[in-house]
């Protein structure tokens, strides 16, 4: 059984993340949605919020369950028997960045990331534009799953 791991900040989770997790779910036994805390970022939402925004966005997917990354991402994979890391990739930047990473996770524990190719739909999202058009009041319904929208708009207002 092949399980791999597919981690991100999902702060929030977008359909450019669910479009990697639904491809991922075909090619692997089970994908775990690792949400882990990324200390370079400044969340908007809390990592409770996140795992259950992503948990209700997964719902419908067999083989596919969501879980909070405490620590390293590889410690994560070696408790649950992950062999592979799931990466989308949008572009270039996305490889240049990803590539050192998934060249150290390969050194520390021997897992190896498979990067798939964002679909052209969904490309051109990214949490970050995302929070940014949220924050200055632009619709965003199109660009998360359901309920995110919400829960976005609800905590930057009270921020």
């Amino acid at each position: 059984m092949t399980i791999a791991v597919c981690p991100g900040s999902f702060d929030p989770i977008t359909l450019g993340h669910l479009d990697v997790i639904r491809r991922g779910a075909r090619l692997f036994d089970e994908v775990v949605v690792g949400v882990a805390t990324n200390t370079s970022k400044t969340a908007v939402l809390e990592v409770a919020e996140r795992v259950e925004l992503a948990s209700r966005a997964v719902a419908d997917l067999p083989g596919v369950r969501v879980v909070e990354v405490p620590g390293l991402l590889v410690d994560l994979c070696r408790e649950i028997g992950a062999t592979v890391l799931l990466k989308g990739l949008r572009g270039g930047a996305d490889y240049d960045a990803e590539l050192p990473m998934a060249l150290m996770n390969r050194h520390l524990t021997g897992i190896e990331t498979v990067f798939v190719p964002a679909d052209r739909s969904v490309a051109h999202i990214a949490s970050s534009l995302v929070k940014d058009v949220a924050r200055h009041g632009g619709q965003i319904a199109d660009l998360v799953p359901p309920g995110v929208a919400e829960a976005l708009q609800a905590r930057l207002a009270g921020s």
